[in-house]
Order: C-alpha cells, then sequence, then structure tokens
C-alpha cells in the first residue's frame, strides 16, 4: 500500500509517521474485515471476544475483573457487552452461593453454538487478509510487532 497516494499528501512522509499511519491504516482494515464477518451474528467484535474468553475458561465461571483483564481492547463497558450477551442468552450470569458480592458468568449452550459458527467466519478473513504472507512472514511480522508492544 502507499501510505500517501491513500491519504492524498504531497509527498513522502517522515518514516516514523509513515509507519504509524500504515499500522492504524492495517488495524482499521482488520477491524472493517473483522466487523463484517459478525455482522449477520449480530455481535461486535467486544462481544465476540467476551464469549472466547468465557469459552476459554473451559466451564469455570468468569467475573467482570476476570474479563476485562483478558479483552483484547481494554475498556471499561465490560457490564454492559455482558448484558447483552445475556440478552441474546448467549451468557448467564449467576450470584456465587457463597460470596453474594461475587457474580460468575458463563456461556450458555446457545452462546458455545453460536461462538462454533462465528469462529468459521472470523478464521475466514483470518485466512484471507494473511494470504499474501508465508508462515516465515507471519513469524516475522510477529517478532517486528513485539518489539514496538
Amino acid at each position: 500500500m502507499n501510505v500517501e497516494a491513500y491519504i492524498k499528501t504531497g509527498g513522502p512522509l517522515p518514516l516514523e509517521r509513515r509507519t504509524i499511519i500504515h499500522l492504524v491504516l492495517v488495524h482499521n482494515h482488520l477491524q472493517d474485515q473483522l466487523t463484517q464477518a459478525l455482522k449477520p451474528f449480530d455481535i461486535s467484535l467486544q462481544q465476540f471476544n467476551v464469549m472466547r474468553i468465557l469459552r476459554g475458561q473451559k466451564g469455570n465461571p468468569a467475573n467482570l475483573s476476570t474479563i476485562n483483564e483478558r479483552m483484547v481492547s481494554r475498556m471499561s463497558n465490560t457490564t454492559r457487552l455482558v448484558d447483552k450477551l445475556i440478552a441474546k442468552h448467549y451468557a448467564e450470569r449467576k450470584t456465587c452461593p457463597e460470596n453474594r458480592r461475587k457474580v460468575e458468568i458463563r456461556l450458555t449452550p446457545k452462546g458455545q453454538e453460536i461462538l462454533t459458527e462465528m469462529d468459521r467466519a472470523v478464521d475466514a478473513v483470518e485466512r484471507e487478509v494473511l494470504k499474501p504472507l508465508d508462515e516465515g512472514q507471519m513469524k516475522e511480522l510477529n517478532h517486528l510487532l513485539d518489539l514496538i508492544f
């Protein structure tokens, strides 16, 4: 991608600025592609992330703090995301019998089933987006990104 042409600048950008803009453009492109893949399921990327976190608990409940710590995109509205999943019957919330202040959140069977379908849609987008890269290039890209973050 020619960043300068894309953002219609008159000339070359300083390398640091070009790199940052390029990363932002790639991020936006990926987010758009993933959002489109999840659109038929009426699920946001953040809700999808919460569902994957809950699945990763392997049947054990999670609390809001655990979910928030593991979010790819951390935000303060984790409660709202969980509430939306509960409204769709993809997750359930129960008060812990031993500690009534503790709330336990789990995926429902319906949530697990729909998550499997969403996984297929997201996997297809990931394969398509990364098709131009071979395994070595993906490893190198991950290494370079690790140097930044």
